[in-house]
């Protein structure tokens, strides 16, 4: 976790899911922040505790543990005991300037595409629900590892695009969605593979908000063209339900590691 140059190679999957000359998301030169709102938000907040974290001390190169864990980064099985509110923090908290920038970059590419196709209350807390599962799957399976980033959300933005490109019943011909999704399962996939070889990389934090997304995105895109109120009431009885889930996936969790580091008596 403590090379931030290994932690996100989303940027190498972004360039390289591109075939030369094609560009299915949205050119850059015709977005503003204006046109990103729920993207441009969610930059500035990781832009911003990074800044606070530097002006206080922290190494902008490459923070150390105890400066990590001070500003919320995943801390094991604590994130299962006393200190939950980490699996939402470690979200906005970045292992150096360069683990940052390449977090924001792709965020940026991704989220051009999500501003057209969600509305802003429907991506936020599908952002923020793919962190937190990101978050809740790492330590699960990983109570003793410190992490930070905001990569699995980044899947799982990607997993939710995927999902309702596939299923949705958009106003957009299949010739043009069909090279947005081989560009976004590219992604997905490309990273997955990169995770998995590098030890460094958490990429169960990759695959937790990965699945999330699908799911979320699954089940939202039936209703993504319906008309407001109906797409609305979808919305909220659809995170309503992924609210549940995840407290009672976290009671499990959280039951399982106290099984599993009490002492047994013989």
């Amino acid at each position: 976790m403590n090379d931030p140059q290994s932690i996100c190679p989303e940027c190498r999957a972004a360039i390289a899911s591109r075939s030369p000359g094609q560009n299915p998301l949205p050119s850059r030169r015709s977005l503003t922040l204006a046109k990103m709102p729920v993207t441009s938000l969610i930059i500035g907040i990781n832009a911003a505790v990074f800044i606070a974290m530097v002006f206080s001390g922290v190494s902008a190169a490459q923070p150390n543990d105890p400066d990590l864990i001070r500003w919320g980064a995943n801390y094991g099985s604590h994130n299962l005991t006393d200190q939950p509110w980490r699996m939402l923090t470690s979200t906005y908290v970045h292992v150096g300037i360069v683990h940052l920038l390449l977090n924001m970059w792709c965020l940026w590419n991704l989220g051009a595409l999500a501003e057209q196709i969600f509305d802003r209350w429907t991506y936020f807390l599908a952002y923020t629900f793919c962190g937190l599962a990101g978050s809740l799957t790492s330590v699960s399976l990983h109570p003793m590892r410190l992490g930070a980033g905001a990569s699995g959300a980044i899947f799982g933005l990607a997993g939710a695009l995927i999902s309702t490109l596939y299923l949705g019943h958009l106003p957009v011909p299949r010739r043009v969605l069909k090279p947005i999704l081989k560009s976004l399962v590219s992604f997905a996939a490309y990273n997955l593979v990169f995770g998995a070889i590098v030890p460094v990389i958490d990429n169960t934090a990759h695959i937790g908000g990965l699945v999330c997304g699908l799911a979320l995105g699954a089940i939202l895109a039936p209703r993504l063209a319906s008309p407001a109120d109906e797409r609305n009431a979808w919305r909220r009885w659809v995170f309503i339900l992924a609210a549940a889930i995840f407290v009672a996936l976290f009671t499990l969790a959280r039951h399982l590691l106290q099984n599993r580091f009490t002492p047994r008596l013989g």
